[in-house]
């Protein structure tokens, strides 16, 4: 469920509904265990998404943590799907590591965008403490979808080799690519969201010729049907509209610098 929250502060930065009092009760023994995992071992917790925004759905919504500097994520990970499969479809343990933060790159932007705007701090050490609030502009936009030109080369080659199921490949084609139509609206009408429903929306009016096959993204990307090898593979040809969406980014707002020499 999109954050109602989600826009442009007064002042021009972003704006999310991403707090701590946010979070539903029914979720909180989820965050305790996945703090408890952490201990003392100096590695910084957050959780994100729907459960952070406080528009989770019981037993449907995936809960989101983020872990900066963590060994065994994926053991905590497996360890909290299977004690609250009541309550959630499972637990997602992210890793990063605190020199993915540092420096002027658009990698390193996006990532300093998305902690401080939203990721609710749950424990360890908090770099998002001292991060300011960020403009709502296209270098935000870049940082977190500029590198939609690199996911899909590596999309088509996972396609043409077969290391992965085109019907799983095709969701996470749809979210992404969707997720960077929400930045291609965010720039167009100086606002700002990451609401894959409303990018499809207006960039459906926006252009009218591209309204089917966005349609059909979201699709994918919520589970309404399950792709098959055939579109997934039209979606990501050089004529597809996962590159009409990498090209109109690039116009609209750039993509990030290691990805302009694959085009």
């Amino acid at each position: 469920m999109a954050d109602p929250e989600e826009g442009v502060a007064a002042d021009g930065t972003i704006r999310t509904g991403a707090r701590r009092d946010r979070v539903p009760a029914a979720f909180e023994p989820v965050l305790a265990d996945a703090v408890a995992f952490i201990g003392n071992s100096g590695a910084s917790l957050y959780v994100y998404g729907s459960v952070a925004n406080g528009t989770v759905r019981p037993g449907s919504s995936d809960v989101d943590l983020l872990s900066i500097g963590l060994a065994g994520s994926a053991v905590l990970g497996r360890r909290l799907s299977a004690r609250y499969a009541d309550r959630c479809r499972g637990v997602e343990v992210a890793t990063a590591t605190a020199a993915a933060l540092a420096g002027e790159a658009d990698a390193a932007y996006g990532f300093r965008v998305f902690l401080r705007h939203y990721c609710v701090h749950l424990a360890g050490p908090d770099p998002a403490a001292a991060l300011p609030a960020f403009p709502a502009d296209a270098r935000a936009a870049r940082g977190f979808n500029g590198d939609l030109g690199r996911h899909r080369r590596r999309w088509r080659e996972a396609l043409d080799s077969g290391t992965a199921a085109a019907d799983e490949l095709g969701v996470r084609v749809a979210r992404k690519t969707l997720l960077a139509v929400a930045g291609l609206v965010s720039v167009h009408d100086r606002t700002w969201t990451t609401d894959r429903l409303r990018a499809v929306r207006r960039w459906s009016e926006c252009e009218p010729g591209l309204a089917v096959q966005l349609t059909r993204l979201r699709s994918w990307a919520v589970g309404e049907r399950r792709p098959g090898p055939g579109e997934v593979g039209s979606a990501l040809a050089d004529d597809g509209v996962v590159s009409m969406i990498v090209d109109r980014f690039d116009r609209l707002i750039g993509l990030w610098a290691d990805d302009l020499a694959g085009q």
